[in-house]
Protein backbone atom coordinates (compact mmCIF):
# COMPACT_ATOMS: atom_id res chain seq x y z
CA UNK A 1 0.00 0.00 0.00
CA UNK A 2 1.39 3.38 -0.77
CA UNK A 3 2.74 5.66 2.20
CA UNK A 4 -0.32 7.81 3.53
CA UNK A 5 0.75 11.47 3.40
CA UNK A 6 -2.78 13.21 2.84
CA UNK A 7 -6.49 12.88 3.80
CA UNK A 8 -7.20 11.72 -0.30
CA UNK A 9 -4.64 9.38 0.07
CA UNK A 10 -6.45 7.77 3.01
CA UNK A 11 -9.23 7.87 1.21
CA UNK A 12 -7.99 5.88 -1.98
CA UNK A 13 -6.16 3.45 -0.16
CA UNK A 14 -9.53 2.43 1.44
CA UNK A 15 -11.73 3.02 -1.89
CA UNK A 16 -14.68 0.16 -0.61
CA UNK A 17 -15.41 3.57 2.30
CA UNK A 18 -14.52 6.05 -0.16
CA UNK A 19 -18.15 8.36 -0.29
CA UNK A 20 -18.08 7.76 3.42
CA UNK A 21 -14.63 9.08 4.27
CA UNK A 22 -15.18 12.35 2.07
CA UNK A 23 -17.82 13.03 3.84
CA UNK A 24 -16.02 12.96 7.27
CA UNK A 25 -13.14 14.61 5.97
CA UNK A 26 -15.52 17.53 4.90
CA UNK A 27 -16.79 17.76 7.94
CA UNK A 28 -13.49 18.32 9.62
CA UNK A 29 -12.35 20.15 7.35
CA UNK A 30 -15.02 23.07 8.18
CA UNK A 31 -13.73 23.39 11.73
CA UNK A 32 -10.95 25.22 13.13
CA UNK A 33 -9.22 22.18 13.63
CA UNK A 34 -5.49 21.29 11.88
CA UNK A 35 -5.64 18.23 9.73
CA UNK A 36 -2.05 15.95 9.49
CA UNK A 37 -1.47 12.43 9.19
CA UNK A 38 -0.33 10.36 12.19
CA UNK A 39 0.25 6.91 12.10
CA UNK A 40 -1.17 6.14 8.99
CA UNK A 41 -4.57 7.79 9.08
CA UNK A 42 -5.90 11.51 9.57
CA UNK A 43 -6.00 13.15 12.98
CA UNK A 44 -7.39 16.97 13.44
CA UNK A 45 -5.86 18.87 16.20
CA UNK A 46 -6.38 21.86 17.98
CA UNK A 47 -2.83 23.65 19.23
CA UNK A 48 -1.34 20.53 18.57
CA UNK A 49 -3.24 17.92 20.44
CA UNK A 50 -5.52 15.22 19.02
CA UNK A 51 -8.89 16.22 19.21
CA UNK A 52 -10.55 13.78 16.40
CA UNK A 53 -9.64 11.41 13.25
CA UNK A 54 -11.37 8.73 11.05
CA UNK A 55 -10.46 4.96 10.60
CA UNK A 56 -11.23 2.67 8.11
CA UNK A 57 -11.81 -1.09 8.68
CA UNK A 58 -12.72 -4.15 7.20
CA UNK A 59 -16.51 -3.26 8.17
CA UNK A 60 -16.94 -0.45 9.42
CA UNK A 61 -15.54 3.08 9.13
CA UNK A 62 -15.58 5.68 11.94
CA UNK A 63 -14.64 9.16 13.44
CA UNK A 64 -13.23 8.86 16.06
CA UNK A 65 -12.43 11.33 19.36
CA UNK A 66 -9.29 10.92 21.39
CA UNK A 67 -10.82 11.98 24.94
CA UNK A 68 -14.52 10.89 23.33
CA UNK A 69 -15.10 9.48 27.04
CA UNK A 70 -15.89 13.01 28.49
CA UNK A 71 -18.67 13.55 25.41
CA UNK A 72 -22.24 13.67 26.74
CA UNK A 73 -23.32 11.07 23.87
CA UNK A 74 -26.60 12.52 23.42
CA UNK A 75 -27.70 9.92 20.55
CA UNK A 76 -26.01 6.88 21.67
CA UNK A 77 -23.75 7.07 18.87
CA UNK A 78 -20.27 6.58 21.02
CA UNK A 79 -18.68 3.14 20.91
CA UNK A 80 -15.62 2.02 23.40
CA UNK A 81 -13.50 -0.55 21.14
CA UNK A 82 -11.87 -2.24 23.81
CA UNK A 83 -13.66 -2.14 26.48
CA UNK A 84 -11.70 -2.29 29.86
CA UNK A 85 -8.87 -1.12 28.34
CA UNK A 86 -9.28 2.02 26.88
CA UNK A 87 -9.73 5.03 28.88
CA UNK A 88 -10.80 8.04 26.52
CA UNK A 89 -10.57 6.69 22.99
CA UNK A 90 -14.52 6.66 21.82
CA UNK A 91 -15.91 5.96 18.20
CA UNK A 92 -19.07 6.27 15.96
CA UNK A 93 -18.71 2.97 13.35
CA UNK A 94 -20.56 3.77 10.21
CA UNK A 95 -21.09 0.94 7.57
CA UNK A 96 -23.32 3.04 5.26
CA UNK A 97 -22.62 6.96 4.36
CA UNK A 98 -26.16 7.43 4.59
CA UNK A 99 -25.86 6.80 8.06
CA UNK A 100 -23.85 10.33 8.69
CA UNK A 101 -25.90 12.82 9.94
CA UNK A 102 -23.45 15.53 9.56
CA UNK A 103 -25.97 18.07 12.17
CA UNK A 104 -24.87 15.79 14.97
CA UNK A 105 -21.41 14.96 14.07
CA UNK A 106 -20.76 18.53 14.32
CA UNK A 107 -22.45 18.96 17.93
CA UNK A 108 -20.00 16.12 19.02
CA UNK A 109 -17.08 17.66 17.30
CA UNK A 110 -17.93 20.89 18.56
CA UNK A 111 -18.04 19.30 22.16
CA UNK A 112 -14.79 17.90 21.67
CA UNK A 113 -12.95 21.08 20.82
CA UNK A 114 -14.40 22.37 23.88
CA UNK A 115 -13.17 19.78 26.21
CA UNK A 116 -10.39 20.04 24.78
CA UNK A 117 -9.58 23.84 25.78
CA UNK A 118 -10.43 22.79 29.06
CA UNK A 119 -7.71 20.88 29.17
CA UNK A 120 -10.48 17.43 29.81
CA UNK A 121 -7.93 14.36 29.79
CA UNK A 122 -7.41 11.11 30.81
CA UNK A 123 -4.57 10.22 32.30
CA UNK A 124 -3.40 6.74 30.62
CA UNK A 125 -0.28 4.97 31.44
CA UNK A 126 2.73 5.55 29.38
CA UNK A 127 2.98 3.31 26.53
CA UNK A 128 6.38 1.84 27.65
CA UNK A 129 5.78 1.39 30.79
CA UNK A 130 4.87 -2.85 31.47
CA UNK A 131 6.19 -5.60 33.88
CA UNK A 132 8.71 -7.93 32.11
CA UNK A 133 7.35 -11.13 32.30
CA UNK A 134 10.33 -13.57 33.52
CA UNK A 135 9.37 -16.55 30.82
CA UNK A 136 9.80 -13.55 28.01
CA UNK A 137 12.85 -11.87 29.99
CA UNK A 138 14.68 -15.22 30.05
CA UNK A 139 13.81 -15.87 26.09
CA UNK A 140 15.66 -12.15 25.43
CA UNK A 141 18.42 -12.76 27.86
CA UNK A 142 19.69 -16.06 26.23
CA UNK A 143 19.06 -14.53 22.38
CA UNK A 144 21.15 -11.25 21.83
CA UNK A 145 19.57 -11.38 18.08
CA UNK A 146 15.97 -11.71 19.61
CA UNK A 147 16.69 -9.04 22.27
CA UNK A 148 18.17 -6.60 19.88
CA UNK A 149 14.77 -7.44 17.74
CA UNK A 150 12.29 -7.22 20.66
CA UNK A 151 13.98 -3.66 21.62
CA UNK A 152 14.03 -2.16 18.42
CA UNK A 153 9.88 -2.66 18.41
CA UNK A 154 7.87 0.64 19.39
CA UNK A 155 7.45 0.51 23.77
CA UNK A 156 3.52 0.28 22.82
CA UNK A 157 4.47 -3.08 21.02
CA UNK A 158 6.95 -4.19 23.91
CA UNK A 159 3.68 -3.89 25.94
CA UNK A 160 1.90 -5.65 23.99
CA UNK A 161 3.95 -8.85 24.02
CA UNK A 162 4.63 -8.96 27.75
CA UNK A 163 1.07 -8.40 28.73
CA UNK A 164 -0.06 -11.03 26.10
CA UNK A 165 2.43 -13.63 27.78
CA UNK A 166 1.63 -12.24 31.40
CA UNK A 167 -2.57 -12.71 30.84
CA UNK A 168 -1.59 -16.58 30.35
CA UNK A 169 -3.10 -18.16 33.98
CA UNK A 170 -1.33 -21.50 33.14
CA UNK A 171 2.49 -21.61 32.91
CA UNK A 172 2.00 -24.26 29.26
CA UNK A 173 -0.14 -21.63 28.22
CA UNK A 174 2.60 -18.91 28.64
CA UNK A 175 4.78 -21.11 26.76
CA UNK A 176 3.00 -22.01 24.11
CA UNK A 177 2.13 -18.00 23.57
CA UNK A 178 6.17 -17.51 23.75
CA UNK A 179 6.63 -19.90 21.16
CA UNK A 180 3.82 -18.34 19.31
CA UNK A 181 4.97 -14.30 19.44
CA UNK A 182 9.30 -15.07 18.96
CA UNK A 183 9.07 -15.09 15.19
CA UNK A 184 6.78 -12.24 14.97
CA UNK A 185 9.44 -10.74 17.00
CA UNK A 186 12.24 -11.81 14.71
CA UNK A 187 10.16 -10.40 12.17
CA UNK A 188 9.95 -7.14 13.65
CA UNK A 189 6.05 -7.27 14.14
CA UNK A 190 3.66 -6.57 16.69
CA UNK A 191 1.22 -8.51 18.39
CA UNK A 192 -1.91 -7.10 16.75
CA UNK A 193 -0.30 -5.47 13.79
CA UNK A 194 -2.41 -7.53 11.52
CA UNK A 195 -5.52 -5.86 12.79
CA UNK A 196 -3.97 -2.48 12.28
CA UNK A 197 -4.53 -0.95 8.62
Amino acid sequence: MKEVQTAEDYIAAHSAWRDGLVMLVSLLRDTELDESIKWGTPHYTLDGKIVVGIAAFKHHFALWFHQGAFLKDPEGLLYNAQEGKTKGLRQIRFTDPDQIDSGVLQAYIEEAISNERAGKSIDVAEPGKYAMPPILDQALSGNAALKKAFYALTPGRQKEYAEYISSAKRIATRESRLEKILPMIRNGLGLNDKYRE
